[in-house]
């Protein structure tokens, strides 16, 4: 049954009429408010009644978004354990891309400050070089040494020093076509002529079976302390003046001793570097001078002198011995 049947037709008409009417001077109110925004700026009293009306109603917004950021969350959440197959398995090759990239990038920025730290070597010492790469380490345990990717095709020879950034770390003990073997300071067949960049006193680095290094000849008469700086003292033509060698870590004198036992640190090990330098020629200036060589014949007349003189002390004492 109708309700509306038997409600009379101008009724009806009268309330449609009433809705247009209402909705049309809504509309109309709309216009006006907009055109007189429009006209009036920033500073007009329409813009002032708006502020006032969102600074009333900004908690009430604020509070509504905090309520609904959860949701939003949950609804992430649900997509995510919603995604098909292709789509997981392609955000994990995208993961593992990105995961390779950063790895190559981090590898190359390492390899870039290798890189400048040889060139800055270099320059430094102004020295005459080729560039090599380590390929492999001792192929035995009872030396200490590495393979460089140069060789004679590239200039190289037996004898030539080899260096990282940090400071010398050998010369070639054997020398091939494209390779060439590095003994290390550290193996026990090696030995530099070296100085304590300090007092100057001058000795010689050699290497040992464990690894360790020994500063040798260093007699007790002269300066030498634990954090001093040893160098390449530049005797013998082999190795350029004043390269770094390593660190004093610990100096001992036994009684009745002539010479201190001198413990060095390398600066460079065969897990620090793999890019080197091979020393190819030494100009005049990094050879050791006229008052190098004549400082370490003093001190080696020295120490004969005063070998001789223990010895002749020692055989007058027996000889007083015998005969008393």
């Amino acid at each position: 049954m109708d309700l509306n049947s038997g409600m009379p037709g101008s009724l009806k008409r009268g309330g449609q009429g009433s809705n247009t009417r209402l909705l049309a001077i809504l509309c109309a109110i709309c216009v006006v408010l907009f055109t007189l925004s429009c006209r009036e700026g920033d500073t007009g009293a329409l813009h002032s009644v708006r502020g006032v009306v969102q600074t009333v109603t900004s908690p009430v917004r604020y509070v509504g978004a905090a309520l609904t950021t959860p949701f939003e969350g949950l609804g992430n959440v649900f997509s995510n354990l919603t995604a098909d197959q292709q789509t997981l398995s392609d955000l994990k090759a995208e993961n593992e891309q990105l995961q390779a990239e950063n790895a190559q990038l981090s590898e190359s920025e390492q390899t870039a400050t290798r890189l400048q730290g040889l060139l800055q070597l270099k320059s430094t010492y102004n020295l005459q070089s080729t560039a090599a790469r380590i390929i492999s380490g001792s192929s035995d345990s009872w030396t200490s040494s590495v393979t460089i990717d140069k060789g004679s095709s590239s200039g190289l020879a037996v004898g030539m020093p080899v260096t990282d950034s940090s400071g010398v770390i050998g010369q070639i003990s054997e020398c091939g076509l494209t390779t060439a073997t590095v003994r290390l300071i550290t193996d026990e067949n090696s030995g530099v002529s070296a100085m304590v960049q300090s007092s100057r006193a001058q000795g010689q680095l050699v290497g040992s079976a464990d690894g360790t290094l020994k500063l040798t000849l260093i007699k007790t008469d002269q300066q030498v302390n634990v954090g001093d700086l040893i160098v390449t003292s530049g005797l013998g033509g082999v190795y350029p003046k004043g390269l770094p060698l390593g660190k004093v870590t610990n100096v001992e004198k036994s009684t009745g001793a002539m010479y201190y036992d001198v413990t060095v640190s390398a600066f460079t090990s065969t897990e620090s570097f793999e890019e080197v330098l091979v020393i190819t020629s030494l100009s005049e200036d990094q050879q050791a001078t006229t008052d190098d060589i004549a400082e370490a014949d003093s001190q080696e007349t020295s120490s004969s002198a005063s070998t001789t003189s223990t010895t002749t002390d020692a055989a007058t004492d027996s000889a007083t011995t015998s005969g008393q």
